[in-house]
Formats: C-alpha cells, sequence, structure tokens
C-alpha cells in the first residue's frame, strides 16, 4: 500500500487495519460546500486517506469567513475557495484526488454530480439546498451527512443510509425559515465541533464500523458540553423520483432573475422600482435608497405584504446568497418582478464610491 507510514496510527487499529486503509483509499466522497463545515470536515477526510474527494462551491473567500473557514489564508481573500481549499489538500496529503467544481449546486447539475460519489456531505447553511441535496441523493441513492449549526448549537445526522430515513422526514416543512450564520451568528468552534462529527460519520460509513446516525439527530451544545440524540422515523410517503425531481427544480430554478450593480444605476430614481434589503439592521455598510425597504430575510415570511407583489423589486443582502433566497419567497408569494443584485451591498457600496452617487 502506498505511503503506510503516514497513516500507521490508524492502520494498527484493529477496526481499521490494512482493509479498512484499501476501504478508505478506494472511496469517493463529495463535500457539498467550501465554508466553515465543509473546512472542517475536508482536512479529515484527506488526513485519514480518502482516496478521491469532490468540493463544490461557487463562493470566494471573503475577510468575515476567516474566523470560521480555518483552512484558508488571509492572503487567499477573492480567490475561489474550492481552488485554495484543493491546494490545501495537495499540501496536506498528495495521495488525495481532489475535484475542485466551482459551481452552484442545482437541478441541472446535482443528480450527475452524485452519481459519480459514494457518500455526499452536507456542509451547507441553506434550507432550499438542504432539500436539494436531500432529493438528489434519493434519486442517485447516496448516503447524506448534514450538518447545521445556530449560534452556540449544532445538528448531525445522516439521512437515506441503506433506505433510512430522510431529511424530509426529519424536517417536512419546506417553506419554513431558518436564519444561516451571516444572519444569526456563529463562533468558528461549532463549526469545527460539529464538520468533525460529520467528518466521523463519513468514515464510519467507509469502514463500516461503529453506529451511524440513520434516523437519530445529534444536537450538541458547545457552551454547555450537553449533547441529545433523538431519535425519528422514516416517512413512507416521501418518495423522489428523476421524473418528479426534474418537474420539481428544473421548473423554478430558471426563474431566479439576477442584475448585476452596473445595470441598476439608472433605476436608482425611478419610482416604480423598490430596492428591498434583507440584511439584518446592524450589517454595514449601509445602503439608503430614497426607494428603498429594509425587511430582514428572517422575516419576510411575515412581513412580505407590506410589498406591492406588481412592483419592480430588486433584492440585495450583503453578498449576493440570501437575496437569492428572498427571491425565490416572494416568487412562490406570486410576485412578478423580483431580482437579486449579484455581489449585494459590498458591490454595491464600491461601485456608488467609484460613481461617485449619493442615495
Amino acid at each position: 500500500m502506498k505511503d503506510s507510514t503516514r497513516y500507521n496510527r490508524q492502520i494498527i487499529l484493529p477496526e481499521i487495519g490494512e482493509a479498512g486503509q484499501h476501504k478508505l483509499s478506494n472511496a469517493k466522497i463529495l463535500i457539498i460546500g467550501a465554508g466553515g463545515l465543509g473546512a472542517a470536515v475536508l482536512p479529515y477526510l484527506a488526513a485519514a486517506g480518502v482516496g478521491e474527494i469532490g468540493i463544490v462551491d461557487d463562493d470566494v473567500i471573503e475577510v468575515s469567513n476567516l474566523q470560521r473557514q480555518v483552512i484558508y489564508k488571509t492572503s487567499a481573500v477573492g480567490k475561489y475557495k474550492v481552488e485554495e481549499a484543493k491546494a490545501m489538500v495537495s499540501e496536506l496529503n498528495p495521495l488525495v484526488k481532489v475535484n475542485a467544481i466551482a459551481e452552484k449546486l442545482s437541478g441541472k447539475n446535482a443528480i450527475s454530480l452524485f452519481e459519480k460519489y459514494d457518500i455526499v456531505v452536507d456542509a451547507t447553511d441553506n434550507l432550499s439546498i438542504k432539500y436539494l441535496i436531500n432529493d438528489s441523493c434519493l434519486v442517485t441513492n447516496k448516503p447524506m451527512v448534514y450538518g447545521s449549526i445556530f449560534r452556540f448549537q449544532g445538528q448531525v445526522s445522516v439521512f437515506n443510509y441503506q433506505n433510512g430515513p430522510t431529511y424530509s422526514c426529519l424536517y417536512p416543512d419546506e417553506n419554513s425559515q431558518s436564519l444561516n450564520c451571516t444572519d444569526a451568528g456563529v463562533i468558528g468552534i461549532s463549526v469545527g465541533i460539529i464538520g468533525m462529527f460529520q467528518a466521523n460519520e463519513v468514515i464510519k460509513m467507509i469502514l463500516e464500523i461503529g453506529e451511524v446516525l440513520s434516523g437519530k439527530v445529534l444536537v450538541y451544545n458547545i457552551l454547555n458540553n450537553e449533547q441529545q440524540k433523538y431519535d425519528f422515523e422514516k416517512n413512507m410517503d416521501v418518495l423522489m423520483t428523476i421524473e418528479t425531481f426534474q418537474k420539481k427544480y428544473n421548473s423554478t430554478e430558471n426563474q431566479i432573475e439576477e442584475i448585476s450593480v452596473s445595470a441598476i444605476l439608472n433605476e436608482m430614481d425611478n419610482d416604480e422600482v423598490l430596492f428591498l434589503d434583507v440584511r439584518n439592521e446592524e450589517e454595514l455598510p449601509k445602503i439608503s435608497f430614497k426607494n428603498g425597504i429594509q425587511i430582514p430575510l428572517m422575516n419576510l415570511e411575515n412581513e412580505f405584504k407590506k410589498l406591492n407583489p406588481n412592483q419592480i423589486i430588486y433584492i440585495y443582502c450583503q453578498s449576493g446568497i440570501r437575496s437569492k433566497i428572498a427571491a425565490e419567497l416572494l416568487q412562490k408569494k406570486r410576485f412578478k418582478n423580483v431580482k437579486s443584485i449579484v455581489g449585494g451591498a459590498l458591490a454595491l457600496s464600491q461601485i456608488l464610491q467609484e460613481e461617485k452617487i449619493k442615495v
């Protein structure tokens, strides 16, 4: 076996041995998200000798990421996360093949991606993407290793393992809203602990040892070091075929429109246009359009009636992620003309300064 010295400390474990190490080297794992959770999962899988790892993320590194996404350096700000993650793994363990996929996961690419791997790790903080991962795992019959963070508490579970319960069995309401790290705040330690729990579930499945968190959700609180496990059952009514998958996703994903910051410069004084800020009130930079309104994403479900469904609405958040979620929510409420501003408030602030425009 290649470089047995590298893996000696785990090979001497009776539960692993040479046979287990061979299983690890033959495994193919797909990680969705190269943020905080992904940054914790990735190095441990790579160091253990998982043979092939795919990383899916279309985001670039921001300074605010570095507090919890500890595999990135300050000098990497502005670069694609997946490319920097791949470079980190090549330094850590050159025996591991890494596929850096700088794309957003969607209904168009999920199935073809998932088919190439054995296990899928959900390292995202976006509810709609979690349901997409769940549905794609059902269609391709892949286990989904789930992780989520809310402030000082995290959850871990494994879905669709050996035909076990799914994410939809635990959380059937796809229209619910929850805060992501940007909205709720997070400390890097929470993300690191939950990410390592996820990596542990992956390795147990590869090696076929221990008890996998299938049909169970582990809840861990870092403030008091308490953890609980809750059982949940499979909902036999939860079905997903390739036909229902395509109908569900291909009919909606194409409807989310985006607009560049340069394209809206001439719209700033247009009374027929509304600028919707879905950030929290304390977020910077402050941008106040005369034809603008602020409704934090967490409140939008309850306050959308403040908006005119026939008006042109340009939505922005900090960097352009939450605005897409908001646009999708409003589209479901029959809003006709909503667009997400690419790059969000950060891009808006920059172009307003460059053009010396006051709002």
